[in-house]
């Protein structure tokens, strides 16, 4: 079992930044693809971001050259970091995990292992 605890949400006013935070309870990042997803009010969640155990990053095309998904492993940390934040980004923000070499599919459903999220305001 491995719980993931997100940190780092906040209020920010447009063209802002935000750097997410997941902590894991055990070391994950070797084999395991870790994601960020996302899930605003009325709207389906949507995968924002992947990495996995070689460092490997997909992003949605939406924050693509805005977002950078990174991690230590030294210290079982996922980061996310939100430059350039409009008010389309507004949401809550999780994050995920699952046992594998690669992100070779990041859809949610792929993800076993979920955080309680944290949330992203961006104010126009």
């Amino acid at each position: 079992q491995v719980q993931l605890v997100e940190s780092g949400g906040g209020s920010v006013q447009a063209g802002g930044s935000l750097r997410l935070t997941c902590v894991a309870s055990r070391y994950t990042y070797t084999t395991w693809c870790m994601g960020w997803f996302r899930q605003a009010p009325g709207k389906e969640r949507e995968g924002v971001a992947a990495i996995d155990s070689e460092g490997f990053t997909n992003y949605a095309d939406f924050v693509k050259d805005r977002f950078t998904i990174s991690k230590d492993n030294a210290k079982n940390i996922l980061y996310l970091q939100m430059n350039s934040l409009n008010a389309e980004d507004t949401a809550m923000y999780y994050c995920a995990a699952y046992l594998a070499l690669s992100c070779r599919t990041w859809g949610g459903s792929d993800f076993r292992y979920w955080g309680q999220g944290t949330q992203v305001t961006v104010s126009s």
